[in-house]
């Protein structure tokens, strides 16, 4: 999206002197016709007046010739033509002129009216408005400059915020008075949006000093172990237990690497594969996998045959591994832990302690333990429940913790793919 970056100012000011503009020419062109009209019927009904009279006249026998002079005033003017051919009276030379004819009793009589009063009246009155309008636009013009910045004084309001959060002032609002306008909404919004960021940002100093102290603690391990390993003696017989302390703390801050890994890439949106995956298959390994790690452990599927996902087999696999270690660590070894397929998905339950209505969603957050379930002692970094459901979430799906009566019910819903 590429804004115009116009001058709000500029384009508001602008646009008011056109409007402001084109509506003084349009009144000045309405005025003076709206004048010229009524000068003209004014005119015409005095020229009408003085038709009257002199059908009235020659009506009383008056002769034409003392008509012609009783009528003929300063701005009205008559002639008469006789049937003889004799003229009485005298049309105006120069001027403009509105003239009407009119034959009685055989005589030819044609009324002046002088016109040049009402022409010269017109166009002082042309003048008039034509300053007039000029003088509007320049004082609204002026106007215009303090009314713009006044209105427009909450933009620069946001600009000066966002120059200070930029620096580095956190904390900031603009507070709208109300939230029912456009600039109240805009207010809203910005708000909104600093708060937003401000608590991702939050989140995100937080995760990396999370991060940066699970990460510690191996690094400090497989520091202190390698150290002790290189001041022992070639022959102490605790070499070999150092060597498998170094080895496993190596192998623990690798898998948080691998997680902050995974999240990264989760958070960049990659493209996972995509293949036809079976859930009840994807199930079956996960517990031959257990069973494999843990002989005794009661672990077994159930559900629907042939349900098929479009997606990563992977991830998916990751997911589900994830999801039954945990219920494996929260129900101990006595425990019990069943995968249930469905035409939506799968569902991975166990009998242990479960897990709190409050803390629910708050453990998909990264680097979220809870006491009862797990510790640092088994090994996890807390952000096993965050990958699965940034997984989950990446094909389309949804991760839940479902209520659930004793232990644990982990809700794993998918788009279905249709089988052929």
């Amino acid at each position: 999206m590429n804004l115009r970056t116009v001058s709000l100012r500029r384009r508001v000011a602008a646009s008011v002197m056109l409007v402001l503009f084109v509506v003084m020419v349009a009144l000045v062109i309405s005025v003076d016709r709206t004048f010229a009209g009524q000068s003209s019927r004014d005119v015409d009904g005095v020229l009408s007046q003085t038709e009257a009279r002199a059908l009235m006249l020659m009506g009383r026998g008056v002769p034409p010739r003392e008509v012609v002079d009783q009528l003929s005033k300063r701005n009205v003017h008559v002639t008469v033509e006789l049937p003889n051919g004799r003229t009485f009276g005298k049309a105006p030379d120069e001027g403009p002129l509105q003239r009407k004819f009119r034959n009685i009793g055989g005589n030819k009589f044609v009324f002046y009216a002088d016109t040049e009063a009402i022409s010269q009246a017109q166009g002082r009155l042309r003048k008039l408005l034509v300053m007039l309008g000029l003088g509007a636009i320049a004082v609204t013009g002026v106007l215009m400059i303090w009314v713009v910045r006044r209105a427009l004084a909450p933009l620069d309001a946001m600009t000066s915020l966002a120059q200070a959060i930029a620096a580095g002032h956190r904390g900031g609002r603009l507070n709208p008075s109300r939230t029912d306008t456009e600039l109240g909404r805009t207010a809203a919004a910005f708000d909104g949006m600093l708060d937003s960021l401000e608590g991702s940002e939050q989140r995100t100093r937080r995760f990396v000093a999370d991060a940066a102290h699970e990460l510690r603690t191996p690094i400090t391990g497989v520091q202190a172990v390698a150290e002790a390993l290189v001041s022992a003696p070639v022959d102490s017989p605790d070499r070999d237990q150092m060597s498998f302390l170094l080895v496993r703390e190596a192998r623990r801050a690798g898998r948080l690497v691998d997680d902050l890994l995974a999240l990264a890439q989760l958070d960049a949106g990659y493209e996972m594969q995509r293949e036809a995956v079976d859930l009840m298959g994807l199930a079956e390994a996960e517990v031959a996998r257990t069973r494999f790690v843990a002989p005794d452990f009661d672990i077994a599927v159930e559900g629907v045959s042939g349900v098929v996902v479009v997606g990563d087999g992977q991830r998916l696999a990751q997911v589900l591994a994830n999801l039954v270690d945990n219920a494996r660590q929260a129900a101990g070894a006595a425990g019990r832990v069943r995968i249930r397929v469905d035409l939506t998905g799968f569902t991975v339950s166990d009998d242990g302690p479960g897990v709190p209505e409050g803390e629910r969603e708050r453990i998909f957050d990264r680097l979220v333990r809870l006491d009862d379930a797990r510790d640092r002692r088994s090994g996890g970094s807390g952000l096993g429940l965050a990958i699965a459901r940034g997984v989950v979430r990446a094909h389309g799906g949804e991760l839940t913790c479902e209520p659930s009566e004793g232990g644990a019910v982990f809700r794993v819903v998918l788009p279905v793919a249709p089988v052929a």
